[in-house]
């Protein structure tokens, strides 16, 4: 298995993303490491580390894709940039995954544009992991990729959420909610009423219905389905929070699961093949955490599951417009 590594993405790059590929060869030596990035800077890096370059195969790129970067602009303009080349190598089959904790953007253009969108899907999403007091953690998605929704989206993230939750935690039949401001199904505004409607009737899901915002945090439901501006303000609110507590000298194990580290980052679902998202200032163990995810979802074949489900949504959506009318 070939995990590419993008050396040059996030805030302490390439630094500390060399140190979690290091880490990880270590406790993965089955996996080869592919780092894209400036074979100066990461030679030098693993020299004043006192690392064995030849642990890992480098993809030597002259450009970078900054934070401040415009996705589409900078994937045009730096084709021989880490991430590029990244997305360019997990396209023709050379890595089995990609990650990085540079430039969001960049990472879910390049997904669309390098990878394609499984079919079935007009949109990627990202998800969240959300910590609960007891059990597994909950997860929460779309937290970015789409501003705007429409219900037939939410209904396609319910499905990738399901799948994506029975990988993570071998749980058959996860708890699917939908984010709204009640309980009731006629409560909200006119997409969390369309959606839930149209998740009532989706087949191979446990729909349990709406979600308020104190129940994320329970065992209410195991995934939750909103769109990507309500859960990106409900993740940068938890991260907040945690950081103004941990300020403050709070110490306590609930809320150290807030703390991004334990989980790595995010996968991009939707498209076919594994791409993960880290957050900017990811250091090196949660990079090894992010190597670890990739691992997980190149084993489980998660996106193939995910193409055969979406084989399956088509077929049934087409019997449902088209019904057979023989006996």
């Amino acid at each position: 298995m070939k995990i590419g590594i993008d050396a040059m993405g996030g805030d302490h790059a390439p630094l500390e993303a060399v140190k979690g590929a290091f880490i990880a060869s270590s406790t993965m030596p089955l996996i080869e490491l592919v780092l894209f990035g400036s074979l100066l800077k990461i030679t030098e890096i693993c020299e004043s580390e006192s690392i064995d370059l030849g642990l890992f195969t480098i993809v030597d790129t002259t450009d970078v894709i900054e934070m401040s970067d415009h996705p589409v602009k900078a994937l045009l303009s730096k084709p021989n940039s880490s991430i590029s080349q990244g997305f360019s190598y997990l396209a023709q089959g050379k890595i089995d995954a990609f990650l990085s904790a540079g430039n969001t953007g960049a990472m879910l253009v390049g997904s669309i544009q390098f990878l394609k969108l499984v079919d079935g899907l007009d949109r990627p999403c990202l998800t969240s992991v959300i910590p609960r007091l007891q059990g597994n953690p909950g997860l929460l998605l779309d937290v970015g990729a789409n501003a705007d929704c429409k219900p037939e989206h939410l209904e396609k993230f319910s499905l990738l959420g399901n799948l994506l939750y029975t990988m993570m935690y071998k749980v058959d039949t996860p708890k699917i909610g939908l984010l709204n401001i009640g309980e009731e199904s006629e409560k909200g505004n006119l997409l969390s009423k369309a959606t839930h409607q149209l998740l009532t009737q989706t087949q191979g899901i446990h729909f349990i219905g709406n979600i308020e915002g104190r129940d994320l945090f329970s065992d209410k439901a195991d995934v939750v389905v909103c769109d990507g501006f309500s859960g990106n303000l409900i993740i940068k609110v938890c991260e907040g929070l945690y950081y103004n507590l941990v300020k403050r000298d709070i110490q306590d194990e609930y809320l150290d699961k807030f703390n991004f580290k334990h989980y790595g980052g995010s996968l991009v679902l939707g498209v076919n093949a594994p791409v993960i998202v880290g957050h900017g200032i990811t250091k090196d163990k949660t990079f090894v955490k992010m190597i670890e995810l990739a691992c997980e979802t190149v084993e489980t074949q998660l996106m193939r599951k995910i193409q055969k489900a979406m084989t399956r949504f088509i077929a049934s959506q087409s019997d449902v417009l088209n019904p057979s009318n023989e006996n």
